[in-house]
Parts: C-alpha cells; structure tokens; sequence
C-alpha cells in the first residue's frame, strides 16, 4: 500500500484506486450480509423495508463521518441515498411485494 504522496506514476495511483475500489466492495458485501439478516428480523417483526426515521439516522451519521474525515457532507449524503436505496431494494427481496416500502 502506497499513500497518495508516495504515487509517483499514474500507474501507482491506478493500483492504489483498483486496491481501494476491491475493499470497498468487500466491505459492501460484508454491509449486505446486514442487510439480509435486517431484512429476516424484519420480515418477522411486521416491519416495512423503509423505515424513515432510520434512514435520515444513516444519513446524518454518513454526513458527520464526511465531515471528520474532510470530505463533503452533501456528496457523502447522495452517494449513501444511492447505497440506502440498493439496501431497501435489497431487503424487499425477502420481505416480498406485498410489503411497504
């Protein structure tokens, strides 16, 4: 692992973002495998894939981490929206048509 400062070619970088862009999907696969098991719990308790409350709770939480690591809050937050609403579609699967979104 090379940090920015040490990437002297484009090469180098590119290697860094592919590396980086492998963790992010194995740690996304690692946040599915919560959103399968939410959707289990879910579908037991009665409850809908979307509950409000909780997403804008995921929001301000990804808006503050944004914010402690220098980065936009407002582009984190349409970034996530994307993610929550691959996560909701992810847990209607389970849940079935005839549950509330």
């Amino acid at each position: 692992m090379k940090t920015p400062a040490e990437c002297a070619t484009m090469a180098d970088i590119r290697a860094e973002i592919d590396r980086l862009d492998a963790e992010l999907v194995r740690l996304f696969a690692a946040r599915a495998g919560y959103i399968d098991r939410a959707a289990e719990v879910k579908q037991a308790a009665g409850l809908p894939a979307r509950i409000n409350d909780r997403v804008e709770e995921v929001v301000a939480n990804v808006r503050r981490h944004a914010l402690e690591h220098g980065l936009p809050p407002d582009g984190m937050e349409a970034i996530w929206r994307g993610v929550i609403e691959w996560s909701i579609a992810r847990e209607m699967e389970t849940l079935g048509p005839g549950a509330h979104a």
